[in-house]
């Protein structure tokens, strides 16, 4: 299936995704439509998030719906209330040029009232959370009797989250003759046990290899003790000014621990952990997505459901229990086409446990060492040089206020006025950075002997008598590194400078010789 005309879906449906701008199918898209269009057999889908699963199933529900009907046909279980919300949005929009369809959300946190008010109207798709939609059953105020589909959205998460015996009581509800259809990232034993007991004979297909790395993701480690994790996260996010990105923590002490740490620093940041109400974890995730916060520092089940497609980091503050959650959680960064960066923090004991991911799912991770002390000085001063250069003046506005400006400045000289100029933000990141300690510990011996050249590469660049440079050109300008590594060498009339650093941004780029 090559476009979404060929799908048959109904006109309205397809008018409203032509405008979202949906042209060519995902790969899940594009093996699901076709079946859940022709067939009501049962269907596993293994897709990480990310992969349009939502529209895979969503499209063909809406379009199956016989709207003249004002019982619910379509049943859509998830673990969260954010994922919840995203899925009945999402739906909503596919389907706003149908008269008639109504789509309801149900999940904990919120007027039960309300819900059962909404659901007395009539929705012939429901999307909830196992809880509330498990406690509306028993209340006898949805019914489910008469649905021809059941969608169980990350099977495998709702089974991580303790949700199995809710999933059982509410499948037991539903007709015996029904369509089921299930989406997870793992085929774990819980859910294949889950799919032995309630689906018939299904159909199982795979958006891409199971458990396949995102491409667009660099994977980085940092080596340090315990005690220095969190200034490991100072020190990457220090020479990031751009950072937007999220710090994955096991527990929610240590989630809430580092978050506090972040905000007491003066860092732009915040937490998500399973102790917010839901008005709490709202506005979090409100101001996260809005970039109003440049770091969330949060569990794994509390980011269910946070769907950001641009973020330039994950940083994870210890590994994940599962090999798995890693795979997951770097699988947030690198979208869209975007290149993302993954960072975990490790100690010397658990290389080996990094060695069995790069093998288990064909990753290969780079052993970076902590920015110094030195570096991040001069990666912010170089940025906030480039932000000088390229901030817009309006005139008009600040026309008026010069005369006393020039005034009350005319006794530095032009060195003295720049000297106090770039002190005024750049004093805090000398005071803090001036006396700052290497914080990387040596190991990782199977490492160094696969990176020997690269090592031996890295020693000689540090033996090396470097010269800092700044270009006000950078991507923007189409500059990327291996452009400038030319251009440096057609400046020098040699194909094998000695080139350090290289620091390409948006509007200026800084590189060493």
């Amino acid at each position: 299936m090559d476009n979404f005309k060929q799908t048959r879906l109904h006109p309205d449906i397809l008018k409203a995704i032509t405008e979202m701008g949906f042209e060519t199918p995902t790969p899940i898209q594009a093996k699901t439509i076709p079946h859940l269009m022709a067939s009501a057999h049962d269907l596993i889908a293994t897709a990480q998030t990310g992969t349009g699963k939502t529209a895979a199933f969503g499209l063909p529900s809406i379009h199956l719906t016989d709207i003249e009907d004002r019982r619910t046909q379509t049943l859509v279980l998830c673990p969260t209330r954010e994922l919840c919300m995203q899925i009945t949005k999402d739906l909503g929009n596919f389907s706003k040029y149908i008269n008639g369809m109504n789509i309801l959300a149900v999940y904990g946190g919120a007027s039960i009232q309300a819900q059962i008010k909404s659901l007395k109207k009539g929705a012939q798709i429901v999307i909830g959370t196992p809880g509330r939609t498990k406690d509306l059953i028993k209340r006898k105020r949805l019914d489910i009797s008469h649905v021809a589909r059941v969608v169980l959205d990350e099977a495998d998460e709702m089974l991580t989250m303790g949700f199995k015996k809710d999933l059982e009581m509410i499948l037991a509800q539903t007709p015996q003759e029904k369509q089921t259809l299930l989406f997870s990232a793992t085929m774990s034993k819980r859910v294949v046990e889950i799919t032995k007991s309630y689906m018939n004979n299904p159909l199982e297909i795979a958006a891409a290899r199971m458990n396949i790395a995102a491409e667009n993701v660099q994977h980085i480690y940092y080596m340090v003790n315990a005690k220095d994790r969190y200034e490991v996260i100072k020190r990457i996010i220090d020479i990031n000014p751009g950072i937007y990105g999220i710090v994955f923590c096991r527990t929610r002490r240590e989630t809430k621990e580092v978050a506090n740490k972040l905000m007491h620093d003066g860092y732009n940041a915040d937490t998500l952990h399973g102790d917010l109400s839901q008005m709490q974890r709202d506005e979090v995730m409100g101001r996260f997505r809005n970039r109003q916060l440049q770091i969330l520092v949060a569990t794994d089940v509390a980011a269910r459901g946070l769907d950001v497609d641009d973020l330039s980091h994950v940083i994870n503050f210890n590994l994940p229990d599962d090999d798995e959650i890693y795979v997951h959680r770097s699988g947030r960064t690198g979208r869209a086409g975007k290149k993302g960066i993954s960072i975990i923090i490790i100690h010397t004991r658990e290389v080996r446990k990094i060695r069995e991911i790069e093998k288990k799912f064909s990753i290969t991770f780079i052993r970076e060492t902590v920015p110094s002390g030195l570096d991040i000085c001069k990666k912010r001063l170089y940025t906030l040089i480039g932000k000088v250069e390229n901030v817009e003046v309006d005139e008009q506005q600040i026309g008026q206020f010069m005369p006393d400006i020039y005034k009350k400045l005319e006794w530095l000289e032009r060195e003295e006025l720049v000297k106090h100029f770039v002190s005024t933000e750049f004093n805090r990141y000398l005071s803090y950075y001036k006396n700052a300690r290497d914080i990387n510990i040596s190991g990782d011996s199977m490492g160094e002997k696969r990176s020997k050249r690269e090592k031996r590469s890295r020693e000689d660049r540090r033996n090396t008598s470097f010269a800092g440079f700044y270009v006000n050109v950078g991507f923007k300008h189409k500059l990327n590194p291996g452009r400038l590594i030319g251009l440096i060498n057609e400046c020098l009339r040699s194909s094998d400078a000695v080139i350090g650093k290289i620091e390409v941004m948006k509007t200026f780029s800084f590189f060493e010789i």
